[in-house]
């Protein structure tokens, strides 16, 4: 949606797509048909502590009462679904587990530290809904994205691909007044896990067992068929934007299921020659193709990679022989790159 990373849908993101739907179908009811019913998922951890309503832990960290922050973080939720295809449902669900789990204590102690230091009762006021995880999601947001510039403004200030989900988590990070609670106690956990602090990663952690389970049994109804690959073509385009647009089209299509073939070959165990599967595909845009024969010494020299362009590929967890091949199949373009990595 607003990263460049990632196709469109929520292809290979039945956790997300659940995250989504569920969530947000019980806040619009409560809101909107059974109001009487919020009570029971108000996020009062004094509640907790005096009455001992542990259920409280549970329940008012489901579901958002409050409309508004249901929208943030379900714009939210959609754009990190890349990690769950990145690291796979399970890996996903256990870091959404771990950072549930852990931003509990981290509140806790933030409450108290509030009362002790500044004598407010804030243990009754935090929001409900499942913010701590998305807020603990901006952790591997931010080191593992790489940050391409998509346009620069008054001098040194430039807009990339990572601005406006900074936006948007900003925006939830204002939405109320002890919001900040959770989103600090949030970032924490997301931190702790993320950084395997007490290989917390290993016991906080959905079973294998469980994840076959819910496998069989809700995968098929949150999975989502793959994106058509088609692009549309704007409106009021021209002859020649829309056919270089087709073209543009074509070029990523085919450099797509090349590389996607050569993949499956080196698993294989065979020989790639990159030279002879992806000729420069941009060069020969324009050019009336002929049926002559180039040997191997006609063949054009291998694509110089930029080294940096290589580290934020590695830095997202690809390997650096992975980062080279997607860069040299797909002409240095990193959002083509980077793109079909994470979606095989």
């Amino acid at each position: 949606m607003f990263t460049s990373t990632g196709s469109s849908g929520l292809y290979k993101a039945p956790l997300s797509k659940g995250l989504l739907l569920v969530p947000s179908a019980l806040s619009l009811l409560l809101a909107l048909l059974l109001p009487h019913c919020q009570r029971f998922f108000v996020y009062d951890l004094q509640a907790v502590k005096d009455d001992f309503q542990i259920w409280r832990l549970i329940c008012g960290r489901i579901i958002c009462l409050d409309l508004k922050d249901t929208f943030c973080s379900s714009l939210l939720i959609y754009n990190f679904r890349i990690f769950e295809r990145r690291y796979g449902s399970r890996k996903f669900a256990s870091f959404l587990l771990g950072s549930w789990v852990l931003s509990v204590l981290v509140d806790f102690i933030l409450v108290e530290a509030v009362w002790y230091f500044f004598g407010i009762a804030a243990a009754g006021n935090l929001p409900s809904g499942f913010l701590a995880p998305v807020f603990a999601l901006f952790v591997p947001f931010y080191c593992s994205i790489p940050r391409i510039q998509v346009a620069q403004i008054l001098g040194p200030l430039s807009i990339t691909n990572k601005t406006l989900i900074y936006i948007l988590g900003l925006q939830l990070f204002t939405s109320g007044s002890y919001i900040w609670i959770v989103a600090i106690s949030g970032l924490a956990s997301g931190l702790c896990y993320h950084s395997k602090v007490f290989r917390l990663h290993q016991a906080l952690c959905i079973p294998i067992w469980m994840a076959k389970f819910f496998s069989w049994t809700l995968e098929p109804i949150f999975s989502s068929p793959e994106p058509a690959t088609e692009a549309r073509i704007g409106m009021g385009a021209t002859v020649d934007i829309q056919r270089q647009q087709r073209m543009e089209r074509l070029d990523r299509q085919l450099t797509l299921s090349q590389f996607a073939q050569v993949r499956r070959q080196r698993q294989q165990g065979g020989i790639i020659n990159w030279n002879r599967l992806f000729p420069p595909l941009r060069q020969r845009r324009n050019i009336n193709y002929q049926d002559g024969r180039r040997s191997e010494q006609q063949a054009s020299p291998p694509l110089e990679v930029s080294e940096e362009q290589v580290a934020r590929l590695m830095e997202m967890g690809f390997s650096r022989g992975d980062a080279l091949e997607a860069l040299r199949a797909s002409n240095n373009d990193l959002n083509v790159a980077t793109n079909f990595l994470l979606q095989h």
